[in-house]
């Protein structure tokens, strides 16, 4: 069973394992720099589909079945599926899971969705509820932007501060038979409110609930950043990077040698003018098959994982209400 850690951490004494892998994508993410880690990438974003919310049910689908195929199961094999997305109600991942009819918890923690999957179903495999569990999320371009800012066809400026949803799906199938992949800890986040109410800047709204998290998984945990070969948060973009990493010098860590974004790294930010980066739910589930392979591969034995969430609806930034952060750390290691 896993073990209180301080505050906001637990530790587990049998690690969960991460047993495969899985991550759907749109067009513009098949031509960023990571498209050799993706499972299947599509040529139309509306995947066959009229609109973009069916299309993004569609990649969820997809994940989830990959996922599922690769870790050589079918679908009865499975006890949970935990998935979420930003439309409305996370009814991408509701209509995206039906047909496999297992049981289902929706999720929503915004863009951090995919670490609150990650950490929910580790404690479902720890507390012996079963043995496999399928953790995903999803997003979608198109539809994230008709919900949370202007329709595509009005033609709005986009502020360089903003990052572009990416579309797509990812899922990790966890289980209780061995993998060489472990969950061996997860620090919670909470929520973190600095008054943020732009919603073209959410770098700047989930950067203080990253460095928040990270803190308080150095205190519990009795780490540095040092102690680890990659920290990899979930879509600061390059303003958020920023900003945490300037948060956290502040606090006397220096997290510039090893830190990445998901973010930054599913776009080519010079060549596909995503401006500050990628962002959404699947932008971290999406570039996790590029970390679980390299962890595979030996490259990284121990990672911080931080899908980064900025809370708001479309009824909250009409009424100008801060933009909540929120963050969850997942520690991974490869077995010695």
């Amino acid at each position: 069973m896993a073990e209180k850690t301080g505050l906001y951490s637990v530790k587990f004494k049998n690690p969960v394992n991460i047993k495969a892998v899985s991550s759907v994508v749109g067009t513009k993410e098949a031509e960023g720099p990571l498209r050799d880690f993706f499972d299947i990438y599509v040529n139309d974003n509306l995947y066959g589909e009229k609109t973009w919310e069916k299309a993004e049910a569609k990649f969820v689908k997809k994940a989830v079945g990959e996922v599922v195929k690769k870790a050589a199961l079918t679908p009865k094999n499975i006890d949970y599926i935990l998935a979420g997305d930003l439309q409305n109600q996370s009814a991408a991942s509701c209509y995206g899971v039906k047909d496999f009819s297992r049981p289902f918890f929706g999720l929503y923690g915004a863009c951090s969705t995919f670490g609150e999957s990650l950490a929910l179903g580790s404690a479902l495999i720890d507390g012996g509820w079963g043995e496999n569990t399928v953790c995903g999320a999803s997003s979608h371009f198109c539809a994230a932007e008709k919900q949370f800012r202007f329709p595509l066809e009005l033609g709005n400026q986009r502020p360089q501060t903003s990052t572009w949803t990416v579309t797509g799906a990812g899922a990790a199938l966890l289980s209780k038979e061995e993998s060489p992949v472990v969950i061996t800890g997860i620090t919670t986040g909470r929520i973190v409110d600095l008054g943020i109410t732009d919603a073209n800047n959410m770098g700047a709204a989930m950067a203080p609930a990253a460095a928040d998290v990270l803190l308080n998984h150095f205190k519990d945990f009795g780490s540095k950043p040092s102690d680890y070969d990659k920290i990899f948060t979930g879509d600061l973009g390059t303003v958020g990077q920023e900003l945490l990493i300037n948060l956290l010098n502040e606090k006397g860590y220096d997290l510039s040698p090893n830190h990445s974004d998901c973010g930054i790294l599913i776009y080519d930010g010079k060549k596909q003018d995503t401006h500050s980066g990628g962002s959404g739910c699947a932008c971290s589930a999406a570039v996790f098959s590029m970390i679980f392979k390299k962890l595979l591969d030996g490259e990284y034995k121990k990672i911080l994982f931080i899908p980064t969430g900025a809370l708001m609806s479309p009824t909250t930034v009409m009424q100008g209400e801060n933009i909540m952060g929120i963050c969850h750390l997942i520690k991974i290691e490869r077995r010695a």
